[in-house]
């Protein structure tokens, strides 16, 4: 399948999309130089999401509504100013789409309220993205399968009966376009809860494409996921680590090249299964254990 330009199957370099979040610190500046850097440095598609923090949450001091667990990035946070803090305003979408156009990159969004299609689609967005914590909210993907454009679900948190469920919701509404993104739900994820095998599993049991969104520190979670079968890769990416409020699990930008290159890498060290010696190791066949004559044999010599 497509995305725009974005060709996206097992047999391709894996799609890398760079998600921008709320790593723009509230400042459209910030959000045009991701956007201009991301596309110079290797993005095939830029992300951001698009909400409104009223229409997420409650503005609630119920310890229902404030992110208590230590282990957290924004522990302490109440949801509603978490939300806030990280909101792309809608005025700044025209901007950043244009900014992404210039520079040849298709861009989109997440999207978490139905209420927000009608605006996204005049901007002509390519695909939507629906994320984790959304990805049972069937009300809402039913309405982005009626756009008619491919749709990419995180599945973090999701025990195998839901995905199940999804999976056959999307078929019973003859979704098509859809891709599958296996996601560890926690910020910074840690190696240990990765299980990316559970990449070629998915793969096997829903027959569609699958990737990987991830919130690892560092490349050798996304190689691994390629070796697994990931045909699209999904980073967070900041400025710096003090700007924004994804920044601190996200990739830098100026390491974003680098990123790209490993997972090309990644890709063609995947390869295939395949036996023998390949084109460049033909020259060494004659360097393999074989018999010579050290001195002459007579003609019927034993």
């Amino acid at each position: 399948m497509n995305i725009g330009k974005v060709k996206i199957n097992i047999n391709t370099v894996p799609a890398l999309i760079t998600e921008i979040s709320g790593n723009h610190g509230g400042k459209l500046a910030n959000a045009i130089k991701l956007v201009k850097t991301a596309a110079q440095n290797g993005a095939d598609l830029i992300k951001l999401q698009t909400y409104e923090g009223k229409n997420l949450t409650l503005n609630s001091e119920n310890r229902g509504f404030i992110i208590n667990n230590k282990k957290i990035l924004w522990k302490k946070n109440k949801l509603y100013d978490l939300y806030k803090k990280g909101e792309t305003k809608k005025e700044w979408h025209y901007k950043i789409f244009k900014e992404a156009k210039k520079y040849n990159v298709e861009c989109f969004t997440s999207i978490f309220d139905a209420d927000d299609i009608n605006f996204l689609e005049k901007l002509k967005v390519p695909a939507y993205k629906i994320a984790s914590f959304e990805c049972l909210h069937f009300p809402l993907i039913e309405r982005v399968i009626k756009t008619k454009k491919p749709i990419i679900i995180s599945t973090g948190l999701s025990t195998k009966e839901e995905v199940n469920n999804l999976v056959k919701f999307l078929k019973k509404n003859n979704c098509k376009k859809y891709i599958l993104l296996k996601c560890t739900s926690s910020y910074p994820a840690s190696s240990k809860d990765l299980n990316l095998s559970t990449i070629s599993d998915m793969r096997k049991k829903y027959k569609c494409e699958v990737g990987y969104s991830d919130h690892s520190i560092g490349s050798n979670a996304a190689i691994g996921a390629v070796h697994n079968g990931a045909t699209v890769i999904e980073k967070h990416i900041c400025l710096n680590k003090n700007i924004g409020i994804d920044s601190k699990f996200s990739l830098e930008i100026k390491n974003l090249k680098f990123f790209k290159n490993q997972i090309i890498d990644a890709f063609y060290a995947k390869g295939k299964i395949f036996y023998g010696a390949t084109k460049n190791e033909m020259p060494n066949l004659q360097f393999r254990r074989s018999i010579y004559s050290s001195k002459n044999i007579k003609k019927g010599e034993r």
